[in-house]
């Protein structure tokens, strides 16, 4: 049962070529960060391009409750007006983060330094999501956390009334508790240090440069420091979102795997630290070009044209590049099963510790649909036979995933029987247009009774 209602079953038809321009939303991560930082701002942060998914308006809602004046002008242009780095106000009730690790992480990070307390939780799915990896490193500025066996939701976390710096080496790829710990630190005296062995998204540091704290990166033999000075006066901004390289991994992919088909995805922000999706589809001989490449905001961003790519190759992923794609391997499961010879994914442990496990939800769904499937604690291997040879014909759970959900949704496409969904209500998550989107492409994604 979706966290959200009542669970919607929806299923894939396979279909024509899929033609046209595809607007994906705004990019979710930065839209959860200029929610955040524009509440810690002095003045009126102005957005444009916010993603109106349920994600980021829970995250919009927490703000509200710590302070700030966040108000929806329609069409995605938002303003905050923000209350200062260690302005937070005690929030009067829970505070509900729906389906949003990204969200819950970083806002307990961000409160951790002040003298509130706080209780957060969410919804099924979330709340079986682990919080050690972010209250560790919270405790050591002086925050407390209290929160069920396992260290879940629902979790009360007491800020530090007297915050210490803090000198932290991230112990897994993780953009969220890099950016916890960083957003802890701003109300921290002196500097905090954050150590990443392996570079994970930079919205963070961008945007925190962006808005006025003293902040530096360094690669070192020991790996990127980051270093955060405490206390600044974070100027707001106007900040234009680009378009989430997440959510156009599936426009993209199902033209890849359809025949015939051509593909527009205007204005995709192309930071490195999330383009790795699109490197590993063109090692594999995808017809996926790049065009009109500009920078915006301090972002890169291009316009993507994928054509259906019948030659493509299964490839061993780079694992240094997981961290750059580790939301998009579902969905790049879905194309390897549609590329000949073996896809090899490695060091994805972290896929273990999403909205789902989501190795096991993958591997389960595409097995039943007549793929081969091989799987391990921290890597899986898919086998295709090129386009059109996956059987389809199955009913896959969701896990109350919605990347799970949308990855079922193209394999469908491309199925020889339709490919079903027990629940694609998360979906409404990140991307609350893929349904009218997909279908003005040419897909035929439709609810079905439950």
């Amino acid at each position: 049962m979706s966290g959200h209602g009542t669970p919607i079953p929806m299923t894939s038809t396979p279909c024509g070529p899929l033609t046209g321009v595809a607007d994906v939303p705004g990019d979710k991560s930065i839209s959860h960060r200029s929610l955040i930082l524009g509440a810690m701002a002095v003045g009126e942060t102005r957005i444009t391009g916010l993603l109106e998914g349920e994600d980021v308006i829970d995250t919009a809602k927490a703000m509200r409750a710590f302070g700030a004046e966040v108000t929806d002008h329609g069409g995605g242009n938002w303003t905050v007006n923000g209350v200062g780095v260690g302005g937070f106000a005690e929030p009067d009730n829970v505070i509900d983060c729906g389906n949003s690790g990204t969200g819950v992480r970083l806002i307990m990070g961000t409160m951790a330094t002040s003298p509130i307390t706080a209780t957060f939780t969410g919804d099924a799915s979330l709340n079986k999501r682990p919080m050690a990896r972010v209250t560790d490193p919270i405790a050591l500025f002086g925050a407390q956390a209290v929160g069920r066996s396992g260290g879940r939701l629902p979790m009360t976390i007491v800020g530090a009334a007297n915050p210490v710096p803090v000198r932290y080496v991230v112990p897994m790829p993780s953009a969220q508790v890099k950016s916890a710990v960083l957003l802890a630190g701003l109300n921290a005296p002196g500097q905090t240090v954050v150590i990443e062995k392996e570079a994970t998204r930079d919205h963070t540091e961008r945007m925190l440069e962006g808005f006025g704290a003293e902040i530096s990166v360094e690669d070192t033999d020991e790996g990127r420091v980051i270093t955060l000075t405490g206390r600044p006066e974070l100027k707001p901004q106007t900040i234009a979102v680009p378009r989430d390289p997440s959510s156009a991994a599936f426009p993209v992919c199902a033209a890849l795997i359809t025949p015939g088909s051509d593909v527009l995805v205007p204005g995709i922000g192309l930071n490195p630290t999330r383009a790795g999706l699109f490197t590993t589809l063109r090692d594999m001989g995808a017809d996926l070009t790049y065009e009109n490449e500009r920078e915006e905001g301090g972002e890169p961003v291009a316009d993507l044209r994928a054509r259906f790519s019948p030659n493509m190759k299964g490839i061993d992923v780079p694992p240094e590049r997981a961290a750059s794609m580790i939301d998009e391997y579902p969905v790049l499961s879905v194309v390897a099963a549609n590329a000949t010879g073996v896809t090899m994914m490695r060091e994805v442990k972290e896929l273990r510790v999403k909205e789902s496990d989501r190795i096991d939800a993958m591997a389960t769904g595409l097995r039943a649909c007549g793929v081969a499937v091989e799987d391990g604690p921290d890597w899986w291997s898919v086998t295709g036979h090129g386009p059109g040879t996956v059987t389809g014909g199955a009913i896959c759970e969701s896990h109350l995933d919605h990347r799970i959900a949308m990855s079922f949704m193209v394999l469908g496409i491309s199925t020889k029987q339709p490919v079903s969904v027990d629940d694609g209500g998360p979906i409404a998550t990140s991307f609350p247009i893929f349904e009218p989107l997909m279908a003005s492409l040419g897909a035929s994604v439709e609810r079905k009774a439950g």
